[in-house]
């Protein structure tokens, strides 16, 4: 008898083959073959145990994402404003003056009741819109060491004269001028008056210059007065909102003031961040022109607008 044994294959077993005894010629196919395979168990460790669980519940989540997730999330879209989340959300409500947040909630669905209530939400309700025109006083003599000194230039004379006849061009049905009381307003307004006839007038302290709110990105010789950010607030929530419910038609008014004040104003009114206010630059005599709407939306028609004058007469500071 002769063994054997496999020394090229990787399996574990034994090959034995057996000739009989009584035909030793014998030939291949009268050879018995006994094989006998020994398999061995492989043993699996507690660590192969966990990494095939977590493996498994990996490929479970997997399958469920694919199947059951929105996949229209997955495509590649033309524009990336398809699936666009807005960061920041419109408050209507932002002049308290939303009917909804000025009526009492029915507490019971009943039909006089709800009568009741359209009533006074109709009585709280905006019906027209509120024209809010801001203009910038002309060049003054920056050298002035007080505010009296800080008159008008001759060119800034010029340009609020330019911005006054462009505002009786429009032709539209001015309510009000509201001046800042100090003298480089004071002056551009006078000016404008003389090309609006019959407009009232009123002065308001709360519109001179000042410094509003730390501008971002921040200026190294920023100096902040501790009055002037809630002064100028408060200006903004005085002249800002829209309309009474009892005004039935649109109102125009003006305000004559300076660039900190109306950069502050732009910003506050379309709800952008406020410390944005330094990244807008306006030229002197120039127009902005912000609309209010019943519903509380509000509409920068124009912003910073001198088409009316000559190139060299555009300055800034």
């Amino acid at each position: 008898m002769r063994i054997w044994r496999p020394c090229s294959y990787r399996t574990v077993g034994l090959l034995q083959i057996c000739r009989r005894k009584d035909d030793i010629h014998a030939d291949w196919p009268s050879v018995a073959v006994k094989i006998f395979f020994f398999h061995k168990m492989p043993v699996i460790s507690r660590y192969q145990k966990v990494a095939l669980g977590l493996g498994a519940l990996s490929g479970a989540i997997l399958y469920y994402y694919n199947a059951y997730s929105d996949k229209d999330s997955l495509r590649v879209h033309n524009s990336w404003t398809t699936n666009f989340t807005p960061s920041v959300k419109w408050d209507h409500n932002w002049d308290r003056r939303d009917p909804k947040s000025l009526v009492k909630p029915m507490k019971i669905s009943d039909e006089n009741d709800e009568n009741k209530y359209n009533e006074k939400f109709e009585a709280k309700r905006a019906k027209a819109v509120r024209h809010v025109l801001l203009i910038r006083h002309g060049q003054y003599h920056t050298d002035g060491k007080t505010d009296i000194e800080r008159m008008l230039t001759e060119l800034g004379r010029k340009q609020a004269d330019a911005t006054g006849k462009r505002l009786a061009e429009l032709n539209l049905p001015y309510s009000l001028i509201v001046r800042s009381t100090m003298t480089r307003a004071l002056e551009t307004s006078k000016i404008i008056e003389k090309s609006l006839s019959n407009v009232p007038v009123e002065d308001d302290s709360l519109l001179i210059e000042g410094a509003p709110i730390p501008p971002e990105p921040p200026i190294g010789h920023w100096r902040s007065e501790k009055h002037d950010g809630p002064r100028i607030e408060a200006a903004f929530r005085k002249y800002f909102h829209r309309a009474d419910p009892s005004q039935e038609n649109d109102s125009y008014t003006l305000l004559v003031c300076h660039a900190n004040v109306i950069r502050y104003f732009v910003c506050r009114a379309l709800q952008f961040p406020p410390e944005a206010w330094l990244r807008i630059c306006l030229k002197h005599a120039s127009i902005t022109w912000l609309c209010i709407f019943p519903n509380g939306r509000v509409t920068l028609f124009c912003l910073g607008d001198t088409g009316h004058m000559i190139p060299q007469n555009l300055t800034s500071s």
